[in-house]
């Protein structure tokens, strides 16, 4: 089997994964939730219009403005990540990540030369300090 057989072979058995399925049922949770989406496109709105204000030359800021459009994009922001299906879909997100971190982990070990039967990504995980680190793999 070739490079990219391998590489197809590989994506199917992704798709395969429960946090793979859990991720597509909770994104599709989110684009199905009304109040989310609405809440997602206020969340934006509220960005840029303070991308707007902020591109203002410095006599023309009102810092006054900028101070609630912020409060009023945290507050936004805290709705969307209350949201109980916003909640799950990071949940999942975040173990789909850890899946994909691992799969490209042990893809980098093969290439540096470890046995594809016996590398483990988890001995090989940053721990994001490079003051004791070996090299990125």
């Amino acid at each position: 089997m070739d490079a990219i057989k391998a590489a197809r072979e590989l994506g199917k058995a992704i798709q395969a994964d429960p946090r793979y399925v859990d991720y597509v049922a909770a994104k599709t949770a989110n684009d199905n939730d009304e109040e989310l989406q609405n809440l997602i496109g206020e969340f934006n709105l509220k960005r840029q219009n303070i991308q707007y204000e902020m591109q203002k030359p410095e006599s023309e800021k009102d810092a006054e403005k900028l101070q609630k459009l912020n409060a009023e994009m945290q507050e936004c922001y805290g709705k969307v990540m209350g949201n109980v299906n916003m909640a799950n879909f990071v949940i999942v997100k975040n173990a789909l990540d850890k899946l994909l971190e691992d799969v490209n982990m042990i893809i980098s070990m093969c290439c540096e030369g470890e046995d594809p039967d016996t590398c483990e990504p988890a001995a090989h995980a940053c721990s994001g300090s490079c003051a004791t680190c070996g090299g990125c793999h």
